[in-house]
């Protein structure tokens, strides 16, 4: 199982490239981040250049490639796989983990797949469009057979 292209452009699509530290959407403070997505040690104020944004990418990839495999008991193609990718690097690798979503999978029980993903389409406790939007294209990619 790997990321692919499609996993890692929905990752970026949805992220973003900000040079500029900015903070949650959803609360409109930490945590703060910057580059694609990366919130590790990132403070108000911080910038990055195009090249340290990448590499804090690759870095944050690799600890969500490595935890969701690791909470996998099933082998899920590349697609599927990219989607909870996706979706971890949003939510968080706790949260997969203690998630319905995570436990339908496991069970190889798909059928509830849009659900469980569209659960996840709030912060800080209301709605959030774009939240709702991401949810739907990691269900749609994580459906989407490989040729």
């Amino acid at each position: 199982m790997e990321l692919n292209d499609a996993g890692l452009n929905l990752i970026k699509s949805f992220e973003a490239l900000r040079l500029t530290a900015y903070p949650d959407p959803g609360t409109g403070a930490e945590p703060w981040t910057i580059g694609y997505g990366h919130t590790d040690s990132v403070s108000q104020g911080d910038t990055c250049t195009i090249d340290q944004a990448n590499q804090y990418l690759q870095d944050d990839l690799n600890q969500f490639i490595q935890g969701v495999t690791s909470l996998l008991t099933l082998e899920l193609n590349d697609n599927q796989f990219s989607a909870l990718v996706s979706f971890a690097f949003n939510c968080g690798l706790s949260n997969l983990k203690h998630s319905t979503l995570l436990r339908e999978i496991n069970a190889n029980n798909f059928d509830n797949v849009m659900t469980n993903f569209q659960m996840w389409d709030k912060a800080a406790g209301s709605i959030m469009a774009g939240l709702l939007k991401r949810r739907t294209a990691e269900a749609n990619l994580f459906m989407t057979e490989i040729a």
